[in-house]
C-alpha cells in the first residue's frame, strides 16, 4: 500500500520537472541567431553540358520500350472496362 502514494508522488514531481524544462526549452529557442554568422557565398563552378552525352530525346522516356500488340490491346480493353464500370 505505501508503494501507490510513492509512485503518485514520484509521477507528479517528474511530470513537474518535465513540464519546466519543456517551458526552459520553449524559450531559449526563440532567440536570434547571432548577427555575426557567415553566410553561403555563389559556387565556384560553373555547369557545363557533358560533350559525349547523347542528346535529350523528347519521343522515349528512360526505360520505355515498345509494347507488344497483344498487350497494348490488353491494356486498352482494361482501360475500356475502368471507364465504363469504374475500378
Amino acid at each position: 500500500m505505501i508503494n501507490i502514494p510513492r509512485a503518485l508522488a514520484v509521477s507528479l514531481l517528474s511530470s513537474a520537472f518535465l513540464l519546466t524544462g519543456a517551458g526552459a526549452f520553449a524559450q531559449s529557442s526563440n532567440t536570434a541567431p547571432p548577427t555575426t554568422a557567415t553566410r553561403p557565398t555563389a559556387p565556384d563552378q560553373t555547369s557545363l553540358p557533358n560533350a559525349s552525352a547523347p542528346p535529350a530525346s523528347t519521343t522515349q522516356t528512360t526505360g520505355q520500350s515498345s509494347t507488344d500488340p497483344k498487350v497494348r490491346e490488353m491494356n486498352q480493353t482494361e482501360k475500356d472496362k475502368v471507364d465504363r464500370q469504374g475500378k
